[in-house]
């Protein structure tokens, strides 16, 4: 009986800390409005340059692993650390090969 407790123990903790993990990722609603405000004023009005579904969920990932190497990165000072999650939500989320991808930004 305390082996099943445990056993059921270790698989909440488990499932608790994969959900805490994709719920970390941001928020795409609030990505998108963020992207609007603060990334449209460099990437154009039409954003033709950078868009959601310019990238793949693989190459936005790749991206938002090293922020530093991106070229407009020193113009992120004000952007917190949550707008920039909610800015990867919106464009993984609408990535080119995601269930979803973006038709119009």
């Amino acid at each position: 009986m305390k082996r099943s407790t445990g056993i059921f123990a270790a698989l909440i903790l488990v499932l608790a800390a994969v959900s805490m993990a994709f719920a970390a990722e941001g928020n795409a609603r609030k990505g998108k409005y963020t992207y609007r405000a603060k990334c449209r004023t460099c990437h154009g009005a039409t954003a033709s340059d950078l868009s959601p579904s310019s990238k793949t969920q693989a190459e936005w990932k790749k991206i938002f692993a090293k922020p530093e190497a991106i070229k407009c990165f020193k113009d992120w000072k004000g952007v917190s650390p949550e707008d920039k999650g909610d800015i990867f939500a919106y464009l993984h989320d609408y990535a080119k090969d995601s269930p979803s991808p973006a038709k119009c930004n």
